[in-house]
């Protein structure tokens, strides 16, 4: 690539010189790109109109190029860094999508066991005693059948 590149400098450089007249020194591409306006200025002292306005619109030309193919590769590198940056949140969205679903299926097992909660608390208070009570008084009837059915004597039978 570099032979290229210095076989294309020397061609433009012979380019500029032929535009230039036969005359002026010979000056690359890269010289007249990098010279300042001032050492611009001094070097097409004694060319002619015509030659000046050429260099001048070569010089031009190149700037430009130079300045097409930095915003081509900064158009590029942001592309890249954005196409990253998608991947990136993509991934983040997916990791809150599995974080969420197992939120939800925690949140129905905690909704179920609350409902089965409240079933039984409705169950337990639709007596006419109090759920302190009903406890103690389930304990006793079911302590009292087994006692009466059975006529060996019930350690429990004191409970009553």
């Amino acid at each position: 690539m570099q032979g290229m590149t210095t076989h294309f400098k020397t061609s433009k450089a012979l380019r500029v010189k032929k535009e230039s007249g036969e005359n002026a020194p010979a000056v690359s591409d890269d010289e007249l790109v990098a010279m300042s306006v001032r050492e611009l200025n001094q070097h097409l002292r004694g060319l002619t109109k015509d030659d000046v306005a050429k260099l001048k619109q070569r010089r031009r030309t190149l700037k430009n190029r130079g300045y097409a193919a930095s915003c081509r590769i900064k158009r590029v590198t942001q592309k890249e860094e954005l196409e990253r940056q998608k991947i990136d949140l993509q991934h983040e969205v997916n990791k809150l999508a599995r974080e969420n679903a197992s939120m939800k299926l925690e949140l129905d097992s905690l909704r179920a066991k609350y409902e089965a909660l409240q079933c039984f608390a409705r169950s337990v208070t639709r007596g006419p005693l109090s759920p302190g009570k009903v406890a103690t008084t389930s304990v006793i009837t079911i302590v009292k059948s087994a006692h009466h059915n059975n006529s060996t004597p019930n350690p429990y039978s004191t409970v009553s």
